[in-house]
């Protein structure tokens, strides 16, 4: 037996500021929608990960989830344009991303970030 996906689920009293942020920010896609569940993917999937931390790195808070993209400036950029107050960086690490923290419509801490090398 293998994992084959892991979901997050982040509990909302309504769904419908999630496609304002996930969509128009992030750029994911509804793959279901039944009204009292809302699920955004992406186009392209990774193996499924699990991370345990005792903070989030360069002493800031451990993120509820940690989302790469592959357009980093302009995740940033629509982020701010649509009002959302940034919480740490845009900021290049010692261990090679760059990353940004921003709180989705339901206060859930994110991690955006790009792998550079």
């Amino acid at each position: 037996m293998a994992v084959k996906r892991i979901v997050a689920n982040i509990a909302a009293p309504a769904t419908t500021a999630a496609s304002k942020f996930y969509c128009d920010v992030l750029g994911m896609q509804v793959a279901m929608d039944l009204g009292w569940i809302v699920t955004f993917a992406a186009e392209a999937s990774a193996a499924p990960q699990i991370s345990v931390a005792t903070q989030g790195g360069a002493g800031t808070p451990v993120p509820d989830i940690s989302i790469e993209v592959d357009n980093f400036l302009e995740v940033h950029r629509r982020a701010v344009a649509a009002g959302y107050a940034v919480e740490y960086g845009p900021v290049v690490e010692p261990w090679g991303v760059r990353r940004f923290y921003v709180r989705d419509p339901f206060g859930r801490l994110l991690n955006i970030l790009t792998h550079i090398g």
